[in-house]
């Protein structure tokens, strides 16, 4: 658990995968998961195993759309969400920010095709 956190503070993510030796995904470990499993449960970081603590992980594919991995992160209260292939090795992850943005990006897109609609200035 000790490398975990480290990787984590060295990184600056709030989440680390946890894969085994052919890379298929097993879970995520969370600062979250670190708070209320070892700090709040008087455990150290030394003698915690990560795979006791880690939350199986919620994953999606590169053809899920946005409004899916949405939709995933809402009901199963997740931030983040590995991406993986076909054959299970992680390609990805996305968060919850990641996702923020894309449905800004796009809502400014589709603002902007209106106001040149409006004005009558629209190449589309």
């Amino acid at each position: 658990m000790f490398l975990a956190v480290a990787t984590m503070s060295q990184y600056e993510t709030g989440s680390v995968l946890v894969v085994d030796e052919r890379g298929q995904l097993l879970g995520i470990v969370t600062e979250r998961d670190y708070t209320r499993k070892v700090l709040l449960q008087n455990r150290t970081s030394r003698t915690a195993a990560v795979t006791e603590i880690m939350t199986p992980a919620v994953n999606v594919t590169p053809d899920t759309t946005v409004e899916e991995a949405m939709r995933l992160m809402t009901e199963r209260r997740v931030r983040h969400l590995p991406v993986v292939d076909a054959a299970g090795a992680v390609t990805g992850l996305l968060s919850i920010g990641d996702l923020v943005k894309w449905v800004i990006s796009e809502q400014e897109g589709q603002i902007q095709q209106l106001e040149q609609l409006i004005a009558g200035t629209y190449r589309g």
